[in-house]
């Protein structure tokens, strides 16, 4: 006789009405760091220790006040906090304009900036990909795109390809020791993330959602946790 396997729960983000974020499913939980180069740019990504929540569903704070972070407390009901959703249900193809280049296009979605600044590390993206004729022009737009975490900048081959980095489902916790931020929720691998009014936004390979609860572009990151000085947001 067959030993039955246990189903393996479909993973989910159900963000709650003025509340957290309700993972469900099998979603790793990981610390992630940006590490930035001496004048200041994201160069690379490093991993930090995994996490492992003590409940499923586990419960993301979405305002920014919890004690317990990454973990809702409940202070978000003491805070009043009022996180209403107002991204829209645009598709990333919808919003995205294109940079044409004579061995690279960028895809570029500023909608969903969460102002990593890893498009700027080696020469900006899109003057690269309009360079990429030069093989190592080429290779850097792609990996400042890859390492977009928001996904507003996706290269793509001529032929219309989407070069994207491969993930495994799962949600990192943006840390930046050099601004001394905690950064979004980086959701990775395609984890649908479903609205608390019903709907679901696009299934994407990578997004990144605002955990301090100050987006203008809720649920997604807009940047808005960074410490930047009067206008700099702007020149960014």
């Amino acid at each position: 006789m067959k030993k039955k396997t246990a189903k393996r729960k479909r993973a989910l983000i159900q963000i709650t009405k003025n509340g957290p974020y309700e993972v469900s499913g099998d979603v790793p939980l990981r610390k992630q760091f940006v590490i930035s180069g001496k004048d200041g740019i994201p160069a690379s990504w490093a991993d930090g220790p995994a996490l492992r929540p003590e409940e499923k569903p586990y419960y993301l704070c979405r305002c920014g006040h919890s004690s317990n972070k990454p973990f809702c407390d409940g202070t978000h009901k003491t805070v009043r906090f009022h996180g209403e959703e107002t991204a829209g249900q645009d598709t990333y193809a919808q919003l995205q304009e294109t940079t044409f280049g004579p061995a690279l296009d960028l895809k570029d979605a500023v909608k969903f900036c969460a102002v990593s600044l890893f498009c700027h590390r080696q020469g900006d993206a899109w003057t690269l990909t309009e360079k990429s004729g030069n093989k190592k022009n080429k290779k850097t737009a792609i990996q400042e795109a890859a390492d977009c975490p928001s996904g507003r900048l996706v290269a793509a081959l001529k032929d219309g390809t989407a070069l994207e980095p491969v993930f495994e489902p799962g949600i990192s916790l943006v840390e930046d020791p050099y601004r001394k931020a905690s950064g979004p929720l980086w959701v990775k691998g395609g984890i649908p993330v479903k609205s608390s009014k019903g709907f679901s936004y696009e299934t994407r390979n990578r997004v990144t959602l605002c955990r301090c609860g100050r987006s203008v572009n809720k649920p997604f990151c807009d940047g808005s946790h960074l410490p930047f000085k009067d206008g700099e947001k702007k020149v960014l």
